[in-house]
């Protein structure tokens, strides 16, 4: 829980969405896991190229849509793990590294029911952990044709006209303006 305690929040959305966690995890047991049908911790990554002015997205499947990399956590409370393996599944990037070792977003995600693998999967939260990394353009990517259906490096100025999730918008923005500074 220390991940979360000590993640110094960049807004007032980040400090509502960092109580709602807190008190989430306290009283919830299986807030790690996709058995929790109203909220579960997530962990995704926002991967920029070596310059700082790209962003790797994928497509996704369920949401039609380019975006970033990651997925739940599964039982697995190292949040920074599970966005690395989940980013090196959905691209085939080798050569991937956190940029840093904490998260740089804290956000609290509705997800509309879909079905996934054939199965319902009803309304409910991500409470999901953003961490940024580094990858090299030159590596091979690969489609996880069971999640996404492309995967595509974007100038950071044009990445949002890709999106057709409109709540997305909002946090990539947000993670944008946070990689921008970094690039001098």
């Amino acid at each position: 829980m220390d991940i979360i305690k000590n993640y110094q929040p960049k807004n007032e959305q980040e400090a509502m969405d960092k109580q709602a966690m807190l008190e989430f995890w306290a009283r919830n047991p299986d807030a790690f896991d996709r058995s929790n049908l109203t909220a579960h911790f997530t962990s995704s990554a926002i991967i920029v190229n070596e310059k700082m002015d790209k962003v790797l997205f994928i497509h996704h499947l369920i949401y039609k849509s380019w975006g970033w990399v990651g997925g739940h956590n599964d039982g697995d409370k190292d949040f920074l793990k599970v966005a690395l393996k989940e980013a090196k599944e959905e691209t085939g990037l080798k050569r991937l590294k956190p940029l840093l070792e904490e998260p740089v977003a804290l956000d609290n995600i509705y997800v509309e029911n879909h079905i996934k693998n054939g199965i319902y999967v009803g309304d409910h939260i991500h409470m999901n952990l953003t961490f940024l990394m580094v990858g090299h353009e030159d590596d091979p990517l690969y489609i996880k044709v069971d999640e996404n259906s492309g995967v595509q490096w974007f100038l950071m100025d044009d990445a949002l006209n890709h999106i057709s999730e409109p709540r997305m918008r909002p946090i990539y923005q947000k993670l944008f303006n946070i990689v921008k500074p970094m690039k001098a």
